[in-house]
């Protein structure tokens, strides 16, 4: 039964099976990539070819620059620049003399991978909640890698962790994706989530070749339901085991089964001798189960009560192991091991105990504690016993995300009067539900009649809110770096003010009436002249008019 932190396998992320080495380059699909020619005098007869294997013998294809998708520049020491990487470029390069028949390729092949984007959903402890990771194929050579998150195609944040911030709940209408800083124009494919049940959840990817197993084309959406809970069946059947990956929800063809032995990649079983002394666990794409031995009493298991741990600066951390060992072999080697992610190259680093690092064990569960964490600690944390101290595992470990705090403001830093503004203590992994926060004004604590969260919202904001916030998780000293909001006044109007646009209210519209019916007057004025004219023609009209006025000389009488 997959555990509430056995929720991750971070196989996109830590991809030991690749190689990635100082040899290895690791560049996205879509980006151009450099690789820079070993030879330390580089010659005129300098070419590029690739490296294949044919009948236990390395072949040899020389590579020729198109001038588009492939140039080689002997300026630059005959450096080859590859375009719009594409999956079939992932192959094993080297730069040698044509002219060297002997020494051809030696010591300077290079190993290009090409790295697909995708967002990864993980069941998180919650019962309805899941949580988020931008993740490539293999780890990625440009360093230091800065992520951006996008929803509903808007760019929300960036930070430096793959992991988005909050845990997701049942949001069909509501679409994430990612990309790295840099090459902004090559985003993961889109995803939505539903039917997030205690048991099952749905992905949608936008596009289809994220559901490889099928058959639709690849700019199609696609979705897959992943259980929340795998685990390992032992069937026993006429003197041998039957292996089974249960899954907590019915099994589809998209769901790709992985199986382990012994922690190291291996076919699916088919029968297993019930004298066996190994163990199996097994995948369901990226959600992993824990081991199960064929002979508890006889084999060795390592399991993780949390696969993926996200803590804060300055807190301290308790990673556990669950262990077993053969009865008649007690193992005396207890080791843990850390994997970088920024610097894959560099390999395991076996952990010591120091004043910050301390080792408990108790039982068959073995403790690694790390007090005042700090940056630097975020990694893969790896429990080996016996025999297998030292070796090299396909399965991964624990993965911790030590975060800072940030507050962010939204929908900006500068806003107005009357605006509704959320302020959110930012972190770089979802912490888990239960925090309690205490938010801070120009250093002085928010007495909040609710229970603080991770939001603050202030509704309608005024200046009195205007100032510089902090937060920090209750329980623990350190908290975020001071950030200023700064709230605009809305403009006052005057008592002369109001008068002005209460005249100009008035006088507008009584002035346009008077100019449209000055305008109907001047349009039928010539008909009233009209009509006069006419009516001074008429004879008998004359006649009177002359009658009835005065002559001069009654004027003068």
């Amino acid at each position: 039964m997959l555990s509430a932190g056995a929720e991750c396998v971070f196989m996109g992320l830590f991809l030991y099976i690749s190689g990635v080495g100082a040899n290895s380059i690791c560049a996205l699909e879509g980006s151009s990539v450099d690789l820079h020619c070993s030879a330390q005098l580089p010659k005129t007869s300098m070419k590029w070819f690739t490296v294949r294997w044919e009948d236990n013998k390395k072949v040899q294809d020389q590579i020729f620059a198109d001038g588009k998708r492939v140039n080689i520049s002997e300026e630059s020491n005959f450096t080859i620049t590859i375009n719009d990487l594409r999956e079939s470029d992932k192959n094993t390069y080297c730069c040698s003399d044509v002219n060297d028949k002997l020494n051809k390729c030696q010591g300077g092949e290079i190993q290009l991978l090409v790295a697909d984007l995708q967002v990864k959903v993980f069941p998180a402890t919650g019962e309805k909640t899941v949580s988020l990771m931008c993740s490539s194929s293999c780890p990625l050579t440009e360093s230091p890698v800065v992520y951006i998150w996008y929803k509903n195609t808007e760019f929300l944040y960036q930070d430096s962790s793959p992991w988005y911030q909050e845990l997701i709940s049942s949001e069909e209408s509501v679409t994430y994706s990612c990309a790295v800083r840099g090459y902004e124009h090559l985003r993961a494919p889109e995803v939505s989530l539903a039917s997030l049940t205690s048991a099952c959840f749905t992905v949608t990817y936008a596009k289809g070749r994220m559901c490889s197993n099928q058959q639709r084309p690849e700019d199609e959406p696609c979705s897959i339901t992943y259980p929340r809970e795998v685990h390992v069946q032992k069937t026993e059947v006429w003197g041998h085991f039957k292996l089974a990956c249960n899954t907590s929800c019915p099994q589809t063809e998209a769901q790709t089964i992985t199986w382990y032995k012994n922690r190291r990649l291996e076919p699916a079983p088919q029968r297993v001798p019930i004298s066996s002394l190994d163990s199996y666990s097994c995948a369901v794409k990226h959600l992993l189960s824990d081991e199960v031995c064929i002979q508890d009493k006889y084999c060795s298991r390592v399991n993780y009560v949390n696969r993926r741990i996200c803590a804060l600066q300055g807190s301290s951390v308790n990673i556990s192991s669950e262990y077993s060992d053969p009865y008649y072999q007690q193992s005396k080697s207890k080791s843990w091991y850390k994997n970088r992610r920024s610097d894959m190259a560099a390999g395991e680093e076996l952990i010591k105990n120091t004043d910050r690092i301390k080792f408990h064990g108790l039982m068959n569960r073995h403790i690694l504690t790390i007090n005042k964490l700090m940056k630097s600690d975020s990694a893969e944390y790896i429990f080996r016993i016996g025999s297998d101290a030292g070796k090299w595992s396909a399965l991964p470990g624990v993965t911790l995300v030590v975060t800072g705090l940030e507050v962010m403001f939204s929908p900006s830093e500068e806003v107005t009067e009357g605006q509704r503004v959320t302020l959110t203590c930012r972190t770089s992994c979802p912490l888990t539900d239960n925090m309690n926060y205490i938010w801070y004004l120009n250093n002085q604590p928010l007495n909040l009649t609710k229970t603080q969260s991770k939001y603050l919202v202030l509704d309608p904001v005024s200046s009195e809110h205007a100032g510089n916030y902090s937060c920090k998780v209750k329980m623990l000293q350190k908290s975020s770096l001071q950030k200023m909001l700064t709230v605009q006044r809305r403009r006052k109007w005057t008592q002369a003010a109001i008068i002005i646009v209460v005249l100009l209210l008035v006088v507008i519209p009584t002035s346009i009436f008077l100019w449209i019916r000055r305008k109907m007057t001047s349009i039928q004025s010539p008909r009233t002249e009209t009509s006069v004219n006419l009516e001074e023609i008429s004879p008998g009209q004359v006649y009177d008019d002359i009658s009835a006025q005065p002559t001069e000389e009654d004027d003068i009488l």
